[in-house]
């Protein structure tokens, strides 16, 4: 097996605003694994919020390469297994290493992954398309370029209500809300009644990681499903969300990849949660991979790579917010040069 990671800026059509700050463009990183005449790619976005640098990841990675390619190839949740603790500390490497093996894997057996998985396509979520937090008058503008069925709206002001006001007036698509732990208790009981009645489905990260008793108390009174974003990071958090929230948002870079995101799944179903997939700002290698969950889950967040306008990769498309899968096997995505 040979390992390679290759860098990329990816920029963005317009400035992306969050609670995090605003970003025009975004560091990534595509790794390539080679053996036996298969190509796997996976991905991990360089996020500075994180604390993360390319540099220092590719460095971190180059540490840790030799090991991770002596490591027996038996099946990508026995490999997750070996390489975990070698990636320990380095979720997003674990992850683009995690989502290469499985490519690979499938590849190897010419099946889409969602067929390795033997799952159906027959019946999937509408991914989202963002509208982050601007102006009003430019949120608009925004969510009048890219007419969509379904708008995940970043919030976290003090004039929230007056933005979803304005952006009703132009659309009848489904809303949902990402807080960004933007809200206080008290604001989101305010809240969250008259957005139901302006067509919002759900709420995601309302208050705080460390407001659990509140949010505990918010879930009880909530007449909307709230979705465990910055709360749910990895597998040991989805138990503890349960008594807080409807649901929780899997990120596989956060988690560490496909394998820990499918267990995160049957331990959220366990609990009787729902589920939704989320992503960073990163290309179609990282979406076209988060693609094939999509028959496991209900709500699906992986607008990325159509905001960006120098995308390196060629994997899944959309049609009214609906997927559409490459008749390739793998996770179906190229990179173009």
């Amino acid at each position: 097996m040979e390992l390679n990671l290759h860098a990329f800026e990816l920029q963005l059509k317009t400035p992306f605003n969050i609670t995090h700050g605003s970003r025009k463009s975004q560091p990534t990183l595509i790794l390539k694994l080679e053996k036996d005449g298969y190509i796997g790619l996976g991905e991990a976005a360089v996020i500075g919020y994180y604390g993360l640098d390319t540099e220092s990841m590719k460095a971190a990675f180059e540490e840790r390469k030799k090991a991770l390619e002596k490591l027996p190839m038996e099946s990508p949740e026995a490999y997750w297994q070996l390489a975990q603790p070698i990636m320990d500390g380095h979720p997003f490497l674990l992850c683009a290493l995690d989502v290469a093996v499985h490519d690979w894997f499938a590849k190897k057996a010419g099946l889409p992954l969602y067929k390795y998985w033997d799952l159906s396509i027959d019946h999937l979520p509408v991914t989202t398309y963002t509208i982050g937090m601007d102006d009003t008058p430019t949120m608009v503008k925004k969510l009048q370029e890219m007419p969509w069925p379904v708008y995940k709206i970043k919030l976290g002001k003090v004039n929230d209500l007056e933005v979803i006001q304005a952006l009703r007036r132009h659309t009848d698509a489904t809303f949902y809300i990402d807080a960004n732990t933007g809200w206080s208790l008290e604001q989101a009981l305010d809240l969250i009644p008259p957005l139901k009645d302006l067509g919002v489905k759900m709420i995601e990260q309302p208050l705080k990681v460390s407001d659990w008793e509140d949010m505990k108390t918010l879930k009880a009174a909530s007449s909307l499903p709230l979705i465990a974003d910055e709360s749910c990071q990895t597998e040991k958090d989805v138990e503890r969300c349960a008594s807080s929230f409807h649901g929780i948002n899997i990120k596989l870079m956060k988690c560490g990849g496909l394998t820990p995101a499918l267990r995160m799944i049957r331990q959220a179903r366990a609990l009787n949660m729902e589920v939704m997939v989320g992503c960073m700002i990163q290309s179609s290698v990282g979406i076209s991979a988060i693609a094939h969950l999509l028959p496991l889950i209900d709500y699906a967040d992986m607008d990325s790579a159509l905001m960006i306008s120098n995308d390196p990769g060629d994997g899944v498309g959309w049609k009214d917010g609906q997927v559409i899968y490459r008749d390739r096997p793998g996770t179906g995505v190229v990179l173009k040069n």
